[in-house]
């Protein structure tokens, strides 16, 4: 019985009621963060100093919204379109680039292919603050310091990125199926196009969706090149709430919920595609 069970695709063994209650457990904590922050945002202050704290949603929630985006040094409105912007322009870069990339190091025999895969992989293994400096001299060179080009040039490409696209690409897609396009006179970035990214469209999907997830969360360099403008990102203005003498809370957790709508209305809509690409990584 337990052998014919383990010879089973995911898919086709039956849930139990202790399955269904271990994930229905899970996702209760996993959610409890999103409801308490959505607990916060719409009470007064009275009720969030309160003890024992109350766990059902209050009234406030438009007033703390209101009071959130009315306020006039925090620039709240326009760092969500930013972030919105920089986050897009990020992963749009970060797969074409990633995937042409990883096309390149599976399927292209060139000197040093290894080598410079080598490389790549080295540059996972460096902190990103070990960079920051001349990085900031960097931008600032190129007069890019307090300007949304500061914060998407540097994640134009990923390394994770690049192996990860050229683990996938090099097991999806056989040689013979490049050879085979070449022989019919394809050249190069029209195989790429026309053959590697209609077969990858799962693993751009997962790509896509951490580095936008990633890039929306992102506070270190945003907060280093585009503090005191009035070009933050959706995290620095989040920063900017929480700062001063006197936090009030239900007012950062108010614009902290704003700031996690997007990311919980991306996971729902292609959360299935995020799943499938990973468990067709894991089978290839």
């Amino acid at each position: 019985m337990s052998t014919r069970l383990l010879s089973r695709a995911p898919q086709d063994t039956p849930g139990t009621w202790k399955s269904y209650l271990g994930l229905t457990a899970i996702l209760l904590v996993s959610a409890f963060p999103v409801y308490w922050m959505f607990v916060i945002a719409t009470s007064s202050d009275e009720a969030v100093m309160k003890s024992p704290p109350s766990v059902v949603p209050g009234d406030q929630f438009l007033a703390n919204l209101r009071e959130v985006f009315g306020m006039q040094d925090v620039y709240f409105t326009a760092s969500l379109i930013n972030s919105l912007i920089v986050a897009l322009a990020v992963t749009a870069s970060t797969l074409f680039f990633c995937s042409l990339a990883g096309f390149a190091f599976a399927k292209l025999r060139f000197k040093g292919n290894n080598i410079l895969m080598f490389v790549v992989i080295l540059t996972l293994t460096v902190p990103n603050q070990l960079g920051v400096v001349a990085l900031y001299i960097l931008m600032g060179k190129l007069g890019w310091n307090g300007t949304l080009l500061a914060v998407i040039a540097p994640g134009l490409v990923s390394a994770f990125g690049v192996f990860y696209m050229r683990q996938f690409i090099g097991h999806a897609i056989p040689d013979e199926l490049v050879e085979a396009a070449r022989i019919d006179g394809a050249l190069t970035l029209r195989i790429y196009w026309t053959v590697v990214v209609p077969a990858i469209r799962p693993a751009l999907a997962v790509l896509g969706l951490l580095t936008f997830v990633a890039t929306w969360n992102d506070f270190q360099w945003p907060l280093i090149t585009l503090n005191g403008t009035d070009f933050p990102t959706s995290m620095v203005a989040l920063s900017d709430l929480a700062s001063g003498n006197y936090v009030i809370y239900r007012r950062v957790l108010a614009g902290a919920f704003v700031a996690t709508v997007p990311l919980v209305i991306l996971l729902l809509v292609g959360g299935r595609q995020l799943v499938r690409g990973i468990m067709e990584g894991a089978l290839k």
